[in-house]
C-alpha cells in the first residue's frame, strides 16, 4: 500500500513538472496568448459496459474502448467526458465482428479481452497496454493519454505516447520518401503539393495515419483516425518512446493485432476497404505528358507505339486539352472533334484518360461555375465570402466535396466526357493546391457530410472526397463498365475509389530507388494500386535510367510514363 501511494505521488509530481515545463514552453505573455496547459488522464474510478463498448472515467475525462473484432480494439478519449458524434471517411461502417469478449477487473487493472488480444487499463495511472493471448505485451503507454485546450480554434491538441522497444521497427504511413523502416523518424501528415520532392522531404501528397510495428517477431498496427494535421515520432526525440498527436479532433486510434504483418494489413483493409476491381486495360502501360496537344500530336504518339510494336493501353490528356483550363470543356482549336478522335484511338487499342482539377474558373459565362455558384456548392470562408484562389485557369472557386449534394453534382458533370468515350479520369491538384498560398486558409468551412468543420479538419480528406465524387459519378454513368480513376491526394480509405501515383518525382537514380520504396510503403498502407512517373516527371533521364524504370514499372500495378512539358520527349523510342 505504501509503495502504491509513493508511486502515485511520484506520478503526480512528474505530471506537474511536465505541465509546468509545457506551460513555460508554449506561452509568451508578450504575445497576448492565453496559457495552454497539457492535461493528462488521472486515475480510472469505474467502468461501464454498453454492448461492445466499455467506458472508463477519471471523474472528468472519459475513455471508450470498443471491441471491433478478435484482432481490433478501438480507443477514444473525451477530455471532458463528451465524445464527438461517430463519423469517419476512412471507416465507412464500423461493424462488430468479435463474438466472444469480456470485461475483467482485479485490484490493479481493468481488462477488455477477445480470443486473441487483451486491452489493459491500469488503475494506478490510466496507462493502456495490449497483450496477445500468450501474455506478451505488444503495445504499452509510456505516459497517459493527454491533451491541450486549443484556445484559438476550440477543441484540443491530442497526444498518445507509447513505449518503443530497443529493436522495434516501424513501417507504413503512406508514401513517405525515406527509408522503409521509419525508426528514428519524425513525420507529418498534411497533404501538400511537393513538386520535385527530395529524399526525406515531408509532408507529401497523401496522409495515411496507419503504421505497423514489428518487435520480437510480433506485428501490430496503429491506425490514428484523425483528419487534422497529424504528427508521428518513431523514437526520434526519445529512443524509448513513439508518439502520435494531432492539431485538433479526437484522440481515436485502432489497435490492430497481427501477429504477422500481412495479418495487420488485412485487418486494416477490413476497416478501411480495398481497391475495387479495375478494368483490365488499366493494368497495362500508359503514356502521359504535360501535355500532348493538338490532336495531330496525340495521333502521332499513338502511331509511334503501334509502328514500334510497343504495347500501350492508355493515353492521357493533361490540362491543355481544356478551353482556358476550364474543367469539362475542350479547346476546339486543338481538338475540333474529340469524339471522333477518342473513337479512332479506341479502334487502335487506346483508352483515353483526361485530367480534372478542383479549381473552377470564376466566369459567369461558364456553365460549371454558374451552376456551382447558384447552388452554393463552392467552399466559403468563416465570414461567408467564397473562398477564392489562383490555379491554372486563373481566379477560381472550389467545390466542397465533403457535401454529398456537391459530390452528386460533380459526378454528374462527367456525363459529356463519358458520352465522348473518355475511359478514365485523373484527379490532380486536389491537396488542395493553390498558387502562392499553398492551400486553403484554415477558416474555410466544410459541410463534412453534416458533421461540419473548418479546413483544418477537412484538408486531408478533400482530395479523397473529390475522387470519391468522380468514381461514384463514373460508376453510374458507365453502367456496366468498371471506372478507372487516379488521384494525387488522399487519406486512409482512398483505395475504395482510386489508384494513386507518387507525384512529381525527378529523373534520377535516387528517385528510381525511392519510387520502389514508396510503392512498397503504399502497399503496406492499404493502397496497392500504385505507381510512379516512369522516367521522372522533372529532369532528363538517359536511356539506361528510363529502361530500368520501365523494368520496375512492369512490376508495379499502375504503370505510367509521365513528364513535364519543359523536358525532352519521353516516349520509349525517344532514346534510340
Amino acid at each position: 500500500m505504501e509503495e502504491n501511494i509513493l508511486n502515485q505521488e511520484l506520478l503526480a509530481t512528474r505530471l506537474i513538472e511536465e505541465e509546468e515545463e509545457e506551460f513555460h514552453h508554449l506561452n509568451n505573455p508578450a504575445d497576448g496568448i492565453k496559457p495552454i496547459i497539457k492535461k493528462y488522464l488521472g486515475v480510472p474510478t469505474h467502468a461501464d459496459q454498453q454492448g461492445n463498448k466499455f467506458y472508463f472515467s477519471d471523474s472528468d475525462a472519459k475513455v471508450e474502448v470498443t471491441v471491433v473484432s478478435d484482432e481490433i480494439i478501438r480507443v477514444r478519449l473525451a477530455p471532458h467526458g463528451v465524445f464527438l458524434e461517430e463519423f469517419s471517411y476512412a471507416v465507412p461502417k464500423l461493424e462488430q465482428k468479435a463474438i466472444v469478449f469480456a470485461l475483467h477487473e482485479d485490484a490493479t487493472e481493468f481488462r477488455v479481452s477477445t480470443s486473441l488480444v487483451t486491452c489493459h487499463i491500469r488503475k494506478e495511472d490510466f496507462f493502456i497496454s495490449f497483450s496477445d493471448n500468450q501474455g506478451h505485451i505488444t503495445s504499452s503507454d509510456a505516459v497517459p493519454m493527454h491533451w491541450e485546450e486549443n484556445v484559438q480554434f476550440g477543441g484540443y491538441y491530442v497526444y498518445c505516447t507509447k513505449t518503443c522497444a530497443e529493436q522495434e521497427s516501424f513501417f507504413g504511413l503512406g508514401d513517405k520518401p525515406t527509408e522503409l523502416n521509419l525508426r528514428g523518424k519524425r513525420l507529418k501528415n498534411w497533404n501538400t503539393d511537393a513538386y520535385s520532392f527530395a529524399w526525406n522531404q515531408d509532408p507529401l501528397y497523401r496522409s495515411i495515419p496507419f503504421y505497423i510495428s514489428v518487435n520480437e517477431g510480433i506485428a501490430h498496427g496503429i491506425f490514428f483516425d484523425n483528419t487534422f494535421k497529424a504528427h508521428f515520432d518513431f523514437g526520434a526525440e526519445d529512443a524509448t518512446k513513439t508518439s502520435f498527436w494531432a492539431d485538433g479532433g479526437e484522440l481515436q486510434y485502432y489497435y490492430i493485432h497481427g501477429p504477422h504483418m500481412m495479418d495487420v494489413v488485412k485487418s486494416y483493409h477490413y476497416l478501411t476497404g480495398t481497391h475495387p476491381m479495375p478494368p483490365l486495360w488499366a493494368l497495362g502501360y500508359h503514356q502521359c505528358r504535360w501535355s500532348y496537344y493538338p490532336e495531330a500530336k496525340v495521333k502521332k504518339i499513338a502511331n509511334g507505339f503501334r509502328e514500334n510494336k510497343i504495347p500501350c493501353d492508355g493515353i492521357y490528356l493533361d490540362i491543355d486539352y481544356m478551353d482556358g483550363y476550364r474543367c469539362f470543356t475542350w479547346n476546339r482549336k486543338y481538338f475540333p472533334d474529340p469524339k471522333k478522335m477518342i473513337k479512332e484511338l479506341a479502334a487502335d487499342g487506346f483508352k483515353t484518360v483526361v485530367i480534372i482539377d478542383p479549381g473552377i474558373r470564376v466566369d459567369d459565362n461558364y456553365s460549371v461555375f454558374k451552376e456551382g455558384k447558384e447552388n452554393r456548392y463552392f467552399c466559403r470562408r468563416c465570414d461567408d465570402y467564397f473562398m477564392e484562389g489562383h490555379v491554372w485557369p486563373g481566379r477560381c472557386q472550389f467545390p466542397d466535396y465533403t457535401n454529398p449534394e456537391v459530390r452528386e453534382w460533380w459526378g454528374g458533370l462527367f456525363d459529356e466526357l463519358v458520352q465522348l468515350g473518355v475511359a478514365g479520369v485523373w484527379n490532380d491538384m486536389n491537396e488542395p493546391a493553390v498558387f502562392g498560398a499553398g492551400t486553403f486558409p484554415d477558416d474555410v468551412r466544410h459541410q463534412y457530410d453534416g458533421f461540419r468543420g473548418s479546413h483544418r479538419k477537412a484538408h486531408n480528406v478533400y482530395g479523397m472526397q473529390m475522387v470519391r465524387a468522380t468514381y461514384e459519378g463514373l460508376r453510374k454513368l458507365m453502367k456496366n463498365k468498371r471506372p478507372f480513376t487516379i488521384t494525387r491526394a488522399g487519406y486512409s480509405g482512398v483505395q475504395r475509389y482510386s489508384s494513386v501515383w507518387t507525384g512529381d518525382n525527378v529523373a534520377s537514380w535516387e528517385h528510381l530507388k525511392l519510387g520502389n520504396i514508396q510503392m512498397q510503403r503504399l502497399s503496406t498502407s492499404g493502397i496497392s494500386f500504385c505507381g510512379t512517373d516512369i522516367g521522372g516527371f522533372s529532369g532528363e533521364p538517359d536511356g539506361e535510367l528510363f529502361t530500368r524504370w520501365i523494368q520496375m514499372g512492369t512490376f508495379s500495378p499502375f504503370m505510367r510514363a509521365h513528364s513535364a512539358g519543359d523536358t525532352k520527349e519521353r516516349e520509349p523510342w525517344s532514346f534510340g
